[in-house]
């Protein structure tokens, strides 16, 4: 097959989501990657069974969504309604991940990455551990080896943090509206005697928000990163 290589210079990109809603979020949190090395990559995504030719090559790969994203972030690849596989596998976050271009593969994942063409536009798209693909996006790399000393993303979130923005989202959201409803519209002393239902209505409705909405996260910048190290 015939494959048309587009070459990649070094670059920063940012990869993820720093919204965390249900219904609107992604995959997160949005950290910076840095590609120190040039890359070929293919200009259209490669059919299953010629991508099975391609890798035997020791210098093709599957793009990682870090290559595939400072590709598209320049405009040099483009696609046609396929669903293409990249190389990360992922448990449902990019925690713990090196920020260097490397692929990020959890253990025990549960997910591939990749992307799903719309009318030429390609959206972020997950496909389950068993599920199949019918195409790749295949790069090519010359003497590139990875480091561990590369930046890295902490291995969890702040969960305190979150915690914290959690009950205070139900306060302001959920709790204090409750209160202020029954006193205007509960019988008389319905607050001295039902307090403890409002209160845990209030905390459902809090909680209710993060299909819709939440405040957006913290997005990690490379040099961050490095003074984690």
């Amino acid at each position: 097959m015939d494959i048309e290589w587009i070459k990649v210079e070094p670059g920063k990109i940012f990869v993820g989501s720093d919204n965390r809603s249900i219904l609107f979020g992604g995959v997160g949190p949005r950290h910076e990657v840095r590609i120190n090395y040039a890359f070929e990559i293919s200009y259209q995504p490669i059919d299953k069974e010629s991508s099975k030719i391609i890798l035997q090559d020791e210098n093709c790969h599957v793009a990682s969504e870090s290559e595939w994203t400072l590709a598209m972030d320049r405009c040099l690849i483009i696609g046609n309604n396929e669903v293409e596989e990249l190389s990360d596998r992922i448990q449902g976050s990019y925690w713990s991940k090196y920020c260097d271009g490397r692929a990020h593969i959890e253990d025990n994942w549960l997910m591939k990455v990749s992307r799903k063409w719309v009318s030429g536009k390609p959206k972020s798209h997950l496909i389950p551990k068993d599920g199949d693909c019918n195409y790749f996006r295949l790069v090519r790399r010359s003497n590139t080896t990875f480091e561990n000393s590369a930046p890295q993303l902490p291995n969890s979130s702040d969960k305190s943090r979150i915690l914290i923005e959690e009950l205070m989202i139900s306060l302001f959201f959920g709790i204090i509206p409750s209160f202020v409803w029954a006193s205007f519209n509960a019988s008389p002393g319905y607050i001295s005697e039902g307090w403890l239902n409002l209160v845990f209505g209030g905390l459902f409705i809090g909680v209710f928000t993060i299909i819709f909405w939440r405040p957006k996260t913290k997005s990690w910048h490379i040099n961050q990163i490095q003074s984690l190290d």
